[in-house]
């Protein structure tokens, strides 16, 4: 008899989800209250910390388009919640937990730190010299889509594996 019972796999993504998002919600809240004004050389010439406010989708593009993203966040959203427990393999599972995180994390910013409803800016203040800023929600998401190709391309090879 299994003593721990295995999480379903839309509790396992919400707790991945969760913890990507109050990462991202204290780590914002860091950045303003420290950086704002204030940039933090970590590594001269290569990382820094700073503020920027980004009203617009990753890396600077559609700029003020925030209600149609935050739009797209609610459906990516809801989508996740709808299919996640149709995920076969774990791996996924948490793959769209990321995503459900990192689109939580910057809807949050376009929910609350606006005028209007949906078109707040996006906190970014990871700044690599090579790089787009960005942020840990950022980071997230791009974290569940690696983890989302990685397991179709295992599974891809699994398959192929099986027919030989």
């Amino acid at each position: 008899m299994d003593i721990s019972p295995r999480l379903s796999n839309l509790t396992l993504a919400v707790f991945v989800a969760a913890d990507a998002v109050v990462l991202d919600i204290a780590s914002k809240a860091w950045a303003v209250s420290r950086l704002t004004g204030n940039p933090l050389n970590v590594v001269d010439g290569f990382l820094r910390f700073a503020v920027a406010h980004n009203p617009g989708a990753s890396f600077s593009s559609f700029q003020n388009a925030g209600p149609v993203i935050a739009i797209v966040g609610i459906g990516v959203t809801v989508f996740v919640v709808k299919t996640v427990d149709k995920v076969d393999h774990r791996r996924e599972v948490v793959g769209l937990g990321f995503i459900l995180g990192g689109a939580i994390g910057n809807l949050v910013d376009r929910v609350f730190r606006g005028d209007g409803l949906l078109d707040g800016a996006v906190v970014d203040f990871i700044d690599f010299s090579f790089f787009p800023t960005f942020n840990l929600a950022d980071t997230s998401l791009t974290i569940g889509v690696v983890l989302m190709l990685v397991s179709g391309l295992l599974a891809r090879r699994s398959a192929k594996m099986s027919d030989s």
